[in-house]
C-alpha cells in the first residue's frame, strides 16, 4: 500500500498533490512536490569525484561518482580525529595528557619519512592538544600515529576503533587500515562518506573543529602553514584537510559558511593541486549563489503514515527526528519529488520515537535528501480479530505479488 501525504497539507507554503490509492503490492509511500527550484547548468569541474552538501539539511546539491571507493590519502586523518575527538569529549582522554613519540611513529611519520610531519622529536613527550594541531594543521603523520599509539597501544588497534566509528556513522564505502592515510590498497573511502565525517565533526565537536581553521603551526622551531587552500579564498571557509597520493590524485575536504548557511565540499582524484582547489571553489560559490534552505516540516509535524500489521490502528503517523529542511534553488522551476520508504507493513506494537521509515527527496534523478522518520506515537497491538483480518489481507497481497511476479518475470 502507498501511504500518501494528505490533500490539505503544505510544506512551508509549498503545495503537495492530493492523496491517492495505489496497488497493494507496492510497499513505499510516494508524494510529488511542486517545489520552486532552478533548472540551471551544473558547475563545470574537472575532478572525477565530488560531492557538495548543505550541512543543516543534508541536501545534496551536486555529486559525481560520490559512492565510488578510492584511496583517501591524508583526508583519512579526519576519521582518526573523529575517534580522538570522541575520546576527549567523553572524558577518556584529556588535552593535557602526554604521549611518547615512539621510534615507529618517528620513522614512519616523522622527519625521516619525507612525508607530511609535525617534526616530533624521537622519545619526546607531547601533549594531546599539541598532537591534535600537529595532525590537523600541517597534516603530520607522526602526530596521528603518536595519538593512535597513546590511546590504543598501537596503530592497528586504533584502526579497529576507526572502523567501528565508520560503522556507527553509517559509512558504506570506507575501510581504514592506518591512521595517517599513507598508501595501502585496503584503505579506501568515498566522497559521500567523507562528507558524513565532516558533518559529524562540525556538529558533535564544534570547539575542537576550530583547530582546522588555525592558519599555521609552530613546532621544533619550524612554522608550517595550514594546507587547506580554501582558507585564503574569501569564501567563508573554516576547515578541513587536503591529501595526495600518486595513485589517488589530489583530494580535499572543505567547509565554508556564508549568511548562516554552511556547505561541505569533497573533491577526490584531481590531477593537480590547482585543479583540486579551483573545483572546490567553483562548487562552493555555485552552491551559495544558487540555493537556499526551506523548512519542510517543523519538529513533531506529521509527514505521512506507515501501514501497520496487527495494530490497534492501521497505521503509525511519522515525524522527523527534528526539523526537516531541503535546499531549493532561489529562482526558476524544477520538479522535486519526495518518497516515504519503508519495509511494510510494519508489525505492531511500535513505540513512539522508533525509526520506521525514511523520507527521500529527489531533485530530478538526484537524491537530494534522505532523513529518518519516526513513529509520532505508540501504537499497541490490536485485538485478535484485527490481527486475523490483517493476516488475511496480507495473504491476499502475497498472492497478488506472486501473480504479478509471474506476469512480469
Amino acid at each position: 500500500m502507498l501511504s500518501m501525504i494528505g490533500p490539505n497539507r503544505h510544506l512551508s507554503g509549498l503545495p503537495i498533490i492530493r492523496r491517492i490509492a495505489c496497488a497493494a503490492l507496492l510497499v513505499v509511500g510516494l508524494a510529488a512536490l511542486a517545489v520552486p527550484a532552478l533548472a540551471q547548468s551544473q558547475p563545470d569541474i574537472a575532478s572525477p569525484q565530488a560531492i557538495l552538501i548543505d550541512f543543516e539539511s543534508g541536501s545534496v546539491l551536486f555529486e559525481r561518482a560520490a559512492d565510488t571507493s578510492s584511496p583517501p590519502a591524508s583526508i583519512a586523518k579526519m576519521m582518526t580525529m573523529a575517534v580522538v575527538f570522541r575520546e576527549i569529549a567523553e572524558g577518556r582522554v584529556s588535552p593535557d595528557t602526554e604521549y611518547k613519540v615512539s621510534e615507529y611513529a618517528w620513522r614512519r611519520g616523522g622527519a625521516p619519512s619525507g612525508g607530511a610531519t609535525m617534526f616530533a622529536a624521537l622519545n619526546s613527550q607531547i601533549k594531546v592538544s599539541d598532537l591534535l594541531r600537529g595532525a590537523i594543521v600541517p597534516s603530520g603523520n607522526d602526530a596521528a600515529i603518536v595519538l593512535a599509539e597513546g590511546m590504543a597501544g598501537n596503530e592497528l588497534a586504533f584502526t579497529v576503533k576507526m572502523n567501528e566509528e565508520a560503522k556507527r556513522l553509517g559509512l558504506t564505502g570506507s575501510s581504514f587500515v592506518n591512521v595517517s592515510g599513507l598508501a595501502d590498497p585496503a584503505q579506501k573511502t568515498t566522497p559521500r562518506d567523507m562528507a558524513k565525517i565532516a558533518a559529524h565533526i562540525i556538529r558533535s565537536y564544534p570547539d575542537l573543529y576550530k583547530i582546522y581553521s588555525e592558519p599555521d603551526f609552530l613546532w621544533s622551531k619550524i612554522r608550517q602553514s595550514n594546507r587547506n587552500p580554501l582558507l585564503g579564498m574569501s569564501l567563508g571557509a573554516d576547515g578541513f584537510v587536503t591529501g595526495y597520493q600518486k595513485d589517488a590524485g589530489y583530494n580535499l575536504v572543505g567547509s565554508a559558511i556564508q549568511n548562516g548557511q554552511r556547505l561541505i565540499v569533497v573533491i577526490m582524484g584531481s590531477k593537480t593541486e590547482k585543479e583540486r582547489a579551483e573545483d572546490a571553489r567553483r562548487l562552493l560559490e555555485w552552491g551559495f549563489r544558487s540555493f537556499e534552505s526551506r523548512l519542510l516540516f517543523e519538529p513533531g509535524q506529521v509527514v505521512g503514515e506507515a501501514t501497520l500489521y496487527g495494530g490497534a490502528r492501521g497505521g503509525a503517523p511519522l515525524v522527523g527526528t527534528g526539523p526537516i529542511y531541503v535546499l531549493v534553488s532561489r529562482t526558476g522551476d524544477e520538479k522535486v519529488t519526495a518518497r516515504i520508504r519503508y519495509e511494510g507493513p510494519i508489525p505492531a506494537p511500535v513505540e513512539k520515537g522508533a525509526v520506521l521509515a525514511r523520507l527521500q527527496v529527489y531533485r530530478g534523478d538526484q537524491l537530494a535528501l534522505d532523513v529518518p522518520l519516526a513513529a509520532a506515537e505508540t501504537v499497541p497491538q490490536g485485538p485478535l480479530w484485527r490481527r486475523a483480518m490483517d493476516g488475511a489481507y496480507e495473504l491476499v497481497v502475497s498472492l497478488l505479488r506472486q501473480g504479478y511476479a509471474k506476469l512480469t518475470g
